[in-house]
């Protein structure tokens, strides 16, 4: 296994300070990946403090033990993030907890490790799981999916106005030989499409639509958020940080949906409201965009738990 230790992290300060209200409190980091924002928030801890990280990487967990050596009040649970809840009650940690992040999407070590599939800039397996181990990859799905699957699959989750001539053109082309290498995905849609957009690789958006069918993300996302109801305190702080829009419009309907009460037909409020929105949304900053590029889709939101 490959272990690369270079990793921007996106929004790290705004997250962290959006996030940690209590220094003695109880935090999860949602989506540990490498590890940057979890450094960050202990970093903001006192000695009493509790940072536990989940992920569902393999190489997430490599770089999660060498932070549990480093410090005691950290612990790692290897486990989807939409399953954090159970995952810590699994471990003995008991409701409520004080915040949690997510930040969504796949990691720039993910992206530019050529073995993970995640990438039309690199020639690799096209597999593009989170979890080697679990579950078809890529190449597995496209060997068997009907073209009006993948079709609906890149209009809906991939936005791409192609979408019928990229099924089309992968259908014709796994009559001849199977899909085996992410090469071979990107010389399919290169040759599919007509017109191409000049600030934006024409592979761009069948690579997103087929990671997040093949992870499952837009529900992961869903299931994850709804636990934050149930397991922060209140004025527990919920921060997620979103890197497109079909991603963003979830998170932005959830907060919205449970900020504001339910109303009966004469106008009375029918329930409780669960979460309040804090600030608007945040994007990176031009410095930041200027390190790091791929900051420039990042999109922040925050809630906090209302009493």
């Amino acid at each position: 296994m490959t272990v690369d230790s270079t990793h921007d992290t996106v929004l790290r300060d705004e997250a962290v300070a959006a996030l940690v209200g209590d220094s003695a409190g109880i935090y999860v980091d949602g989506t540990f990946g490498r590890g940057g924002h979890s450094r960050a928030i202990l970093a903001r801890l006192s000695e009493t403090g509790r940072l536990i990280g989940i992920d569902r990487d393999a190489e997430a967990a490599v770089y999660a033990a060498r932070l549990g050596e480093e410090d005691a009040r950290f612990s790692f649970i290897r486990a989807a993030f939409s399953g954090w809840g159970a995952a810590l009650a699994e471990q003995g940690v008991e409701a409520p907890i004080d915040g949690v992040l997510f930040d969504l999407g796949v990691s720039s070590p993910q992206l530019d490790q050529a073995d993970r599939g995640f990438s039309f800039r690199f020639d690799g397996p096209l597999d593009m799981r989170m979890d080697q181990g679990r579950g078809p990859s890529a190449a597995d799905w496209l060997a068997v999916a009907e073209e009006e699957d993948i079709r609906d699959v890149l209009f809906r989750l991939g936005e791409e106005r192609f979408a019928r001539r990229i099924a089309a053109a992968i259908v014709e082309r796994r009559r001849e030989r199977p899909f085996i290498r992410t090469r071979d995905l990107v010389d399919c849609v290169i040759g599919a499409i007509p017109r191409r957009d000049p600030n934006k690789h024409p592979a761009t958006r069948t690579f997103q639509a087929i990671r997040l069918f093949i992870n499952d993300e837009l529900e992961e996302i869903t299931r994850a958020l709804e636990q934050s109801l149930a397991h922060l305190a209140p004025g527990g702080r919920l921060v997620v940080i979103s890197f497109h829009s079909l991603e963003d419009r979830i998170v932005k309907r959830f907060m919205r949906d449970h900020s504001t009460a339910g109303k009966d037909f004469f106008g009375n409020p029918t329930g409780p409201v669960a979460l309040k929105r804090i600030g608007k949304a945040i994007r990176a900053g031009a410095d930041e965009v200027r390190r790091n590029p791929r900051a420039r889709s990042a999109i922040m939101r925050v809630a906090e738990r209302a009493a």
